[in-house]
């Protein structure tokens, strides 16, 4: 069963869920978590993962197929001839278990993982 998920408000009255506000502080400007990345992204050149985080940050195709709890934590990009996947997952303070409530950075660990689709 998935979480209670906080909703904001905007100035628009379009409700925002928290959950994706903090991910996307995440997979835009790497704050309110950690990166990893797989061996197979790892092993590319510098410029090429440079590019890869660039078009991971610009992201912006979330639908109702693959997003669909709106909380913009995963997708699967094609870029430079290479299938992406990136995917973020919510963990305890220790790191040991889920988070008891993701839209909560205080009680939450975020953590993207970058990989090669085929190390998924």
């Amino acid at each position: 069963m998935r979480p209670k998920i906080e909703r904001i408000k905007n100035l628009n009255s379009k409700p925002i869920n928290a959950i994706a506000i903090h991910n996307d502080q995440l997979r835009k400007h790497h704050i309110g978590g950690r990166i990893m990345m797989s061996k197979g992204i790892s092993n590319l050149d510098a410029a090429r993962i440079h590019m890869i985080m660039k078009q991971i940050a610009d992201f912006s195709n979330f639908n109702s197929s693959n997003d669909p709890y709106e909380e913009r934590d995963c997708a699967i990009l094609e870029i430079d001839n290479l299938s992406i996947m990136w995917k973020i997952d919510y963990y305890d303070e220790t790191l040991d278990g889920h988070s008891p409530d993701p839209s909560n950075p205080d009680v939450t660990v975020r953590i993207m993982t970058v990989m090669l689709a085929e190390e998924y």
